[in-house]
């Protein structure tokens, strides 16, 4: 078994008892992540949903149903390696947004994760992943469509699923935009900007 697999789980098991923060009381299931141990792309979401918590798994809703087919419509057909993770890896009640305490609580998680799997990319989906990863107040719809990069990090932020659900083809349109910039990026056909 390999040292990332062990770590991997070690956290796993660590994040399966956090009681760093209330989210913990109103749980079913910790959702702390899945993929490949050595992905090259880190899918970084915001906080799991009612599927999610029900399942322990992410991404498994309707939204995050859209963002796998994308992804491997995208990426998978690429041979690119993924782990789809979140910032917070307990469900806020009603689905509502992630609170910056309950973030600030849970994002080292998120931190040691990056640092296991060592990614040659993080895609930051929705604005909560985006502008606690690249420390900015600018939103996705500014942010979008650049990779940036601070010497140890490269990020792509992107809408989340959920925005394209509501707002339609178009927004599935940038997002598929935004994963063909991370295919460039991983081949070394575009550079990275500095963080905003």
């Amino acid at each position: 078994m390999s040292d990332k697999v062990t770590t991997l789980g070690a956290m796993e098991k660590e994040v399966s008892s956090c009681t760093r923060c209330p989210l913990h009381e109103s749980r079913t299931h910790t959702v702390f992540g899945e993929g490949a141990v050595d992905a090259d792309v880190l899918v970084v979401g915001e906080a799991p949903g009612k599927d999610e918590d029900i399942s322990g798994r992410p991404f498994v809703g309707r939204s995050g149903r859209l963002l796998r087919d994308l992804l491997n419509e995208n990426l998978g057909e690429s041979g690119v390696d993924i782990f789809i993770a979140n910032l917070v890896k307990c469900r806020p009640p009603n689905n509502r947004n992630p609170e910056s305490t309950e973030i600030e609580a849970c994002v080292g998680y998120l931190y040691r994760q990056i640092e296991t799997i060592s990614p040659k990319v993080v895609l930051a989906v929705g604005a909560f992943a985006a502008k606690t990863l690249l420390s900015t107040k600018l939103g996705v719809g500014a942010l979008r469509g650049q990779i940036y990069y601070d010497g140890k990090l490269a990020v792509a932020p992107s809408f989340h699923p959920a925005a394209a659900l509501r707002g339609g083809p178009s927004v599935v349109t940038k997002i598929r935009a935004d994963l063909a910039l991370v295919n460039l990026f991983l081949k070394g056909e575009i550079q990275p900007c500095p963080y905003p």
